[in-house]
């Protein structure tokens, strides 16, 4: 029988090229293991204080606190493949990792503008000189593919990098499968995840800053796949729903007809904003006095923080608050987790 992470592993080693064949199972995750995060600037911000890596520990430290698991980075910033070979032993190696965590492969594509980039041939045979070293060591390996370079799903994205990122992430698989290690499908898990909340197809600032760095919501949402892949329970709530809980107190010169357009404009966000289960507003009609000058109040639920993080810079949550800033006097939020 499957377990959750053997089911989680068949189905981003499928990807959404429908890639024959599969990589290995992910990892079990022991105590006392000691893993390292390689790659990139993606990876050397996500050792920072809100980084992927960091929030990987984290959860590591809440649900298993007493399994002496260490979590490192290993990300610096414009490294391809070449760099972590050259690397991999000071960096690496030389800690004496039980789990190697690579996430390579933006630099190798995204420098090929600059005709700076990674052949096809030097991105497999490097993959397969990191994997063999590793191994070699003792260390398991997962292989991560790379995530995006724009994040559009509709349409092509400015650098037109796409479909060039699909072909290095089937070659990982490939690499991944040929040396028996688990794959985990980065770029598929931020394919799915953007057909649910860039609703405009932007370019960025939906889980990156720039279409490559990850924002707060692409931080926690990598931190999430990686967390699943590694059998660690995430920061989500089983059984419980996340209230977004927002009161606004509008400027006195403000027309009854502009403080509607707010209304009508935040009303509208659910459509745009996949993540958003459910949203509520209503005025305030109580009689004891207290609002302290807050008029309207509105309750947006979501399923997870991720959820949550990556509505605030949604494009059409910033369009909103466009709309709402020059009416806008005081403003009260309030997040709380409620049962289903």
């Amino acid at each position: 029988m499957l377990n959750l992470r053997s089911i989680f592993g068949v189905v981003v080693g499928m990807g959404l090229l429908n890639m024959t064949g599969f990589a290995a199972d992910f990892p079990e995750v022991g105590d006392n293991e000691r893993i390292v995060f390689l790659g990139d600037s993606i990876t050397q911000a996500g050792a920072g204080p809100n980084g992927y890596v960091t929030l990987v520990r984290k959860a590591i430290q809440k649900h298993r606190p007493n399994a002496n698991i260490e979590v490192i980075g290993a990300g610096i910033s414009g490294n391809r493949v070449p760099d972590l070979q050259a690397r991999l032993k000071r960096d690496v190696l030389d800690r004496k990792p039980t789990l190697v965590v690579i996430y390579i492969g933006i630099n190798d594509v995204w420098h090929s503008i600059r005709n700076r980039g990674t052949s096809q041939e030097d991105f497999r045979a490097g993959l397969e000189d990191i994997i063999s070293q590793i191994q070699d060591a003792g260390a398991k390996v997962i292989l991560s593919s790379p995530s995006v370079i724009g994040e559009r799903v509709k349409g092509e994205n400015p650098l037109k990098l796409d479909k060039m990122l699909d072909e290095y992430r089937k070659i990982g698989q490939e690499v991944a499968k040929k040396n028996d290690v688990a794959y985990l499908d980065l770029r598929g898990e931020f394919q799915e995840k953007l057909k649910e909340i860039n609703a405009e197809d932007a370019e960025k600032n939906v889980l990156t800053t720039d279409g490559v760095h990850l924002n707060a919501a692409g931080n926690e949402f990598v931190a999430n796949v990686m967390l699943n892949a590694l059998g660690v329970n995430s920061d989500s709530k089983s059984g419980k729903l996340l209230r977004h809980f927002v009161l606004f107190q509008f400027k006195d010169e403000s027309s009854e007809e502009e403080i509607q357009e707010v209304v009508d404009a935040f009303a509208a966000l659910p459509k745009k904003i996949k993540t958003i289960k459910d949203f509520e507003m209503g005025t305030n009609i109580s009689p004891e006095n207290k609002a302290a000058g807050f008029t309207h109040g509105f309750l947006v639920t979501f399923e997870s923080e991720s959820d949550r993080d990556g509505y605030l810079p949604h494009p059409a949550h910033q369009d909103f608050v466009k709309v709402l800033r020059p009416h806008l006097k005081e403003v009260l939020v309030f997040d709380y987790w409620a049962e289903k």
